[in-house]
């Protein structure tokens, strides 16, 4: 059986890696860009290569650690004690254990118990659906007070969503905090992180090697023109001028893309009056000769930094691995039309080292080895109010084409572990579907165990 995959990041790559492992033989995958991996693929920093953007691994991520684990690659995976801080009133403030947390000086008793009774509740709501019609600064204000958001919700909403916080819904905080917590040892009720040694492009080259081994064709920098049916079944992938028949086909790539490509009579698209907004970000990635941070991930909250949050890489993955210099992110997301997005690497540049000479006086420019910029114009969709009725409904009108993208994320935060689940779960959904003309031909159904 021939099947195309369009879409060469996690998700459509760990199609490929499951219906692979299946038997199903004569697979390509089909990438835009010079490297599969989408958001998570690597970049060359001169003297080592890393991620592009940082990524985490938490204790809890049983669906990207159990895919990992099946490449091989259990060995490689490294966890390291982390810390977590707040950068508010021009201080730094650990919140790494709950002793911390519940001693955070900025508030009060009362705002204390405000704060935890703020994630207890979080932690155990179940209906989803009612958080996102309220605006999540509103629900924290109102569960833990003005206080307890201003000095410690509303930077970790500047973080992960920059200034559109404003506009999401309370959704958000919900996956936040169910996905936070689960960092925090059970035992000693500390924060623990891992890595995969050597980052995604560990991941990424393992994949290079064992996907050709298993008849899987990974087609890079390289352009879907037309998907339309077979007379016989089947479709046709239309790729730089050249027509290819496939059995299956299984579309990861965005809904935007989706409508350019695919034939109007394969799909039913049914659009809402108000479009999806998608975050966008701008990362600055600073190579240094010394640290000068203790956090993994220090929120921010202070309007004259230009950029949001502080990623301290070098506290989980150690120098060896990063050319012996110390690796820090400084992200900032925007809405994917703002102008920031288009701005020169060398405005950004100039605003983003002023704030961080603002936070770190002590630190200077001959500490600082080099700068990169990078940028994703849509990483994932603002979840706001209503956003589970705002989204494209996407329904397929042929049986051997399938559509599973991240815009279906509607109580979910966007993560590799949440991209790993959701292909899982849509190729045992759809495995009778997807397996039917192998069935057909050797009489039985390999059943789709789980990565």
């Amino acid at each position: 059986m021939k099947i195309g995959i369009i879409g060469g990041g996690i998700m459509g790559l760990v199609a490929a890696h499951q219906l692979s492992r299946e038997g199903l033989h004569d697979l390509t995958v089909f990438e835009k860009d010079a490297q599969p991996g989408g958001l998570a693929t690597y970049h060359d920093y001169g003297s080592f290569t890393w991620d592009r953007f940082y990524h985490v691994l938490l204790p809890g991520d049983a669906y990207l650690l159990n895919f990992i684990r099946s490449l091989g690659l259990e060995e490689a995976l490294h966890w390291r004690k982390t810390y977590t801080g707040v950068y508010v009133d021009r201080q730094f403030y650990s919140v790494s254990n709950n002793k911390e947390f519940l001693l955070f000086p900025p508030l009060n008793l009362l705002q204390k118990c405000r704060l935890a009774l703020t994630i207890l509740l979080a932690a155990r709501i179940r209906d989803w659906k009612k958080m996102e019609t309220i605006p999540v600064e509103q629900w924290l204000i109102r569960v833990g007070g003005r206080k307890t958001y201003e000095k410690f919700w509303k930077p970790l909403l500047l973080a992960k969503l920059g200034d559109a916080y404003r506009r999401a819904s309370a959704v958000f905080i919900w996956t936040y905090i169910k996905r936070l917590f689960e960092a925090r040892n059970s035992s000693a009720h500390q924060e623990q992180m891992g890595y995969v040694r050597g980052g995604y492009k560990t991941i990424l080259d393992q994949l290079a090697i064992q996907l050709p081994q298993r008849s899987v064709s990974l087609r890079c920098n390289v352009t879907v023109e037309a998907i339309r049916a077979a007379e016989d079944g089947g479709m046709w992938i239309q790729c730089d001028g050249v027509e290819t028949h496939f059995d299956k086909v299984i579309f990861t790539a965005p809904v935007s893309v989706l409508e350019k490509v695919a034939d109007p009579a394969l799909i039913q698209l049914q659009k809402p009056n108000q479009s999806v907004e998608y975050l966008g970000v701008i990362c600055m990635v600073v190579l240094t000769r010394k640290p000068f941070t203790d956090f993994y991930v220090l929120n921010i909250a202070d309007e004259q930094v230009p950029f949001t949050g502080i990623i301290g890489m070098s506290t989980l993955v150690d120098t060896a691995e990063t050319g012996g210099y110390y690796l820090t992110y400084l992200p900032k997301y925007v809405i994917s039309d703002d102008p920031l997005l288009r701005q020169p690497d060398e405005v950004i540049r100039t605003q983003f080292l002023q704030g961080l000479y603002r936070m770190y006086p002590d630190l200077q420019p001959e500490d600082i080895v080099e700068v990169f910029i990078n940028r994703a114009i849509k990483v994932q969709p603002l979840q706001v109010l209503h956003y589970s009725q705002l989204i494209p409904c996407v329904e397929t009108l042929h049986p051997d084409f399938f559509v599973v993208n991240t815009s279906q994320f509607v109580n979910d935060t966007l993560n590799n572990n949440a991209v790993v689940k959701h292909m899982m779960q849509f190729l045992e959904k759809h495995e009778h579907l997807i397996l039917q003309r192998k069935a057909a031909i050797t009489g039985s159904v390999p059943s789709m165990q789980a990565v």
